[in-house]
């Protein structure tokens, strides 16, 4: 085993690799930026989070809720067709790797898409999220988070 850098988090040796590997196909349509605008989509990360914050998988966050909601906001700014903001702010996405040190089962990933299906909601009216993208991004999250299970079964407690 080679040593890592005390900077690096340590990659736990039960990590799981989901078959199938990554997701494959196009991500959700890169006209959302366009439509919704950049506060909108801080917004709906914000709400995001405060449904995170309710839930049974809050201690795999960080105490700062907030901030990692803007780095999602961030995140989904360059997907959905607006600036590479994560890009710019945190480097390289690498999300499966960021996400490594959190022991994410099926059952916490469930919990996460709940979360976001709740918010999406009224997506429509709330966010101006346009209605003809919300099935192609609601698609993008549940393949997105299953490449995220990273354990058959947590071990966060």
């Amino acid at each position: 085993m080679t040593a890592q850098p005390s900077d690096q988090p340590r990659i736990p040796a039960d990590v799981y690799v989901p078959p199938g590997g990554p997701p494959q196909g196009a991500g959700p349509s890169r006209e959302i930026y366009q439509q919704m605008g950049q506060d909108a989509i801080f917004r709906l990360c914000a709400d995001f989070y405060a449904e995170l914050e309710q839930s049974e998988i809050r201690p795999m966050f960080s105490a700062d809720m907030p901030a990692a909601s803007k780095k999602l906001a961030a995140f989904l700014v360059g997907l959905f067709g607006g600036p590479p903001l994560f890009q710019q702010l945190y480097g390289p996405p690498q999300m499966r790797a960021r996400h490594l040190p959190f022991a994410i089962d099926e059952q916490a990933r469930q919990v996460w898409l709940a979360c976001f299906r709740r918010v999406l909601q009224d997506a429509e009216s709330k966010y101006n999220f346009p209605a003809e993208h919300l099935p192609g991004f609601i698609a993008f999250l549940s393949s997105f988070s299953a490449w995220m299970v990273n354990r058959k079964r947590a071990t966060n407690e």
